[in-house]
């Protein structure tokens, strides 16, 4: 009676792929932070070498309470690493800063997904808090007349989540991207070993982004079926 398959085919793996990538992020990021690099840069030190090679001025860096809490803040200019990035000097700890100071290029350069994720959060924060309630009354009160309206104004909320998620994507990616060039031309980042270390971090990382994604996008196809039922 309760058994929902479609529930269990477009959740459950998603919910599953989003926990083991964040185990996977987590188990990969403590491997690689007792791994130490032969520069002796730490996290703090290597997003300033990074934002300096490309001419980034007017950002402060600063030590943020949390474990992987590390953000750019692209409102105030502001790097926030967490303590084990900002004080640590090992592959996990500036390949985490060099990827966040990627942002801050971002930002200097105007990349466009980066601006378009900007501009949708306060939209996507709204959406994730509050598309639940008209789409839930909307399915209470399907009798009426104005039900799909209630159910479509949720999706719609809901659908703005979506989007914020996929042009994360992009944005991080980018930002792996120039993170992982920087580290290799400034020499924070020496040897093959350490070069590889740096892509296994970062990959691990993208996995969460993708899972979060595809996470939102078949919940989102999840709703639009079942207003049709």
């Amino acid at each position: 009676m309760f058994f929902d398959l479609q529930y269990v085919v477009l959740t459950i793996p998603a919910l599953l792929f989003s926990l083991w990538a964040q185990w996977k992020v987590r188990s990969t990021f403590h491997h690689f932070a007792r791994v130490g690099v032969q520069s002796g840069y730490s996290g703090a030190q290597a997003a300033q070498a990074v934002l300096q090679s490309a001419g980034v001025e007017g950002v402060r860096i600063e030590r943020h309470q949390g474990f992987l809490s590390d953000h750019y803040d692209p409102l105030a200019k502001v790097l926030r690493l967490s303590p084990h990035v900002y004080n640590g000097q090992s592959i996990a700890a500036v390949d985490v800063a060099a990827h966040e100071a990627g942002h801050a290029i971002q930002d200097k350069v105007g990349y466009l997904p980066l601006v378009w994720r900007s501009a949708l959060v306060p939209l996507c924060s709204a959406g994730s808090l509050l598309w639940i309630f008209p789409f839930m009354a909307g399915m209470l009160l399907r009798q009426l007349s104005f039900s799909p309206l209630l159910i479509w104004t949720g999706i719609g909320l809901f659908a703005a989540v979506v989007v914020f998620q996929l042009i994360t994507l992009p944005t991080e990616f980018n930002a792996s991207n120039r993170a992982k060039a920087v580290l290799a031309s400034t020499g924070i980042v020496s040897t093959q070993q350490e070069s590889d270390g740096v892509k296994r971090v970062l990959d691990a990382a993208a996995l969460t982004y993708v899972a979060a994604a595809a996470a939102s996008l078949l919940q989102l196809i999840d709703l639009v079926l079942r207003q049709r039922r």
